[in-house]
């Protein structure tokens, strides 16, 4: 195994993959800037934030800040993608954009944290060796070949988001087109394909349909002659999604990783092929080749092919590989459907699976006095927030412990309770938290069951 992805392969795909990151990166970063920095203000300093848990000490910094770590995040994403700077540019995009992602735990998504490991992963990386600024600048660097891992780990990451997202559909509401029924007949008034989508067969078609690219697509996508089948069911799975749901650059990233299964110069075999109709790509072709033309520096050797490094890249594949493989498991260490409890849900590739929705009050009680205060978090939270506290026991928990803390610092000492309903699914509204629990005395535990969230009534 070792030795297989240490092989020397064409790097035309690596290269492809950097140009096609760094404009995704570009355009999330800044449809995230505009949108809930300006839009909706949703990073005001002075404003409650769920946080991740270990990252707690992310903040929104104050403007202008934060606008420089927007502004300066897409700009970097520019010069990833051309490949200028690239070493400090990548790492810092992978941290700026980190940043960003860690501000807000109810702006979670899939393709947020896919992103996050896919950027520091790409900045230890040599995808700036050919076509770049870098190679300009220096034409030493340029190299035609780049070990296997380069590719094995980006291949993997895409992998392991289809097979587990493949997994997670293995559960009796999916099976059912639960909820695909309810959200595409809701979305049949759209223009074009939406009395399509209104049809409940479409649903089922769907709903099977994902699940069997999600589990057999990698599989698939080994083999040469079932690779360009695979890949157009990927590109018609994706297209529907991105036509019918708003998930952003999830489409797009999907498609440019899942090109990688290909043969490394598959870019330059199109590119070869175009060339014979667009007469300019054959003169960038020979600009190029005349600028970077060998003996204009001492050649640049790869420190990712250095025989010194091989232990230390060989335990970072092993331990990233592990991580990815266990972690979307771990919600089996608790009891109940993981879609209601939401135990072990985040990072695992559970995508798309669930209608969630409720509402409720928290009671304030002052410990000395008596006295009870409800408070409605509408007047709280943003739109988002609030949408996603409801149905997230972290985030009541967490929101508990801000109305301690507010309260304390007032000088009351308090209990916290909760009186939420949730529904999922489109089934009846059942009690979500155990509302005799304070949940300012509670603690949030990764692996351990929180028995104040209460098991869904059937």
């Amino acid at each position: 195994m070792i030795h297989r992805i240490s092989q020397p392969v064409n790097i035309a795909s690596l290269v492809f993959f950097r140009i096609a990151f760094g404009i995704l990166g570009f355009a999330d970063v800044l449809n995230t800037y505009i949108y809930y920095h300006w839009m909706v203000d949703a990073y005001d300093p002075e404003k409650f934030h769920f946080r991740y848990y270990g990252f707690e000490w992310v903040h929104p910094l104050p403007e202008p800040l934060l606008s420089i770590i927007f502004l300066t995040t897409c700009a970097l994403a520019i010069l990833v993608a051309l490949g200028k700077w690239y070493r400090i540019s990548s790492l810092l995009f992978a941290f700026g954009f980190t940043y960003t992602f860690l501000l807000e735990k109810a702006h979670y998504l899939n393709h947020g944290y896919l992103f996050c490991w896919v950027s520091f992963v790409m900045a230890f990386l040599p995808a700036h060796r050919q076509f770049s600024g870098d190679v300009l600048r220096r034409p030493g660097l340029k190299a035609d070949t780049v070990p296997y891992w380069c590719l094995f780990l980006l291949q993997f990451l895409m992998g392991v988001a289809y097979f587990y997202g493949g997994i997670a559909k293995l559960n009796a509401d999916w099976l059912q087109a639960i909820p695909l029924k309810q959200w595409l007949e809701q979305k049949s008034g759209n223009p074009l394909i939406g009395p399509l989508l209104g049809q409940e067969w479409v649903a089922y078609f769907m709903a099977y349909g994902g699940l069997l690219l999600d589990l057999t697509v990698v599989f698939f996508l080994f083999f040469r002659k079932t690779r360009p089948w695979a890949f157009a069911a990927v590109l018609f799975f994706h297209l529907m999604n991105h036509l019918t749901f708003n998930i952003g650059i999830f489409p797009f990233l999907s498609v440019a990783l899942t090109a990688l299964y290909f043969p490394p110069d598959f870019p330059m075999r199109i590119y070869e092929r175009l060339e014979g109709r667009l007469s300019f790509l054959l003169k960038i072709r020979s600009w190029w080749e005349k600028r970077t033309a060998a003996g204009q520096a001492a050649d640049v050797p790869l420190w990712q092919q250095s025989p010194r490094w091989r232990a230390p890249i060989t335990l970072g594949i092993l331990a990233i590989v592990l991580f990815h493989l266990l972690v979307p498991l771990r919600h089996h260490l608790f009891p109940g459907d993981v879609a209601w409890t939401e135990e072990g849900h985040r990072y695992s590739w559970r995508m798309m699976l669930r209608s969630k929705q409720g509402y409720g009050t928290f009671l304030v009680r002052d410990k000395h006095t008596g006295t009870e205060e409800e408070v409605d978090p509408v007047d709280w939270l943003e739109k988002k927030q609030l949408r996603n506290l409801y149905t997230h026991p972290d985030m009541i928990l967490q929101f508990a412990h801000h109305l301690r803390d507010v309260y304390q610092a007032k000088g009351q000492d308090v209990a916290i309770f909760a009186d939420i309903r949730v529904e999922l699914n489109f089934r009846e509204y059942h009690t979500y938290i155990d509302p005799t629990t304070d949940l300012a005395q509670e603690e949030w535990h990764f692996f351990r069951h929180s028995d104040w969230v209460l098991p869904e009534k059937r």
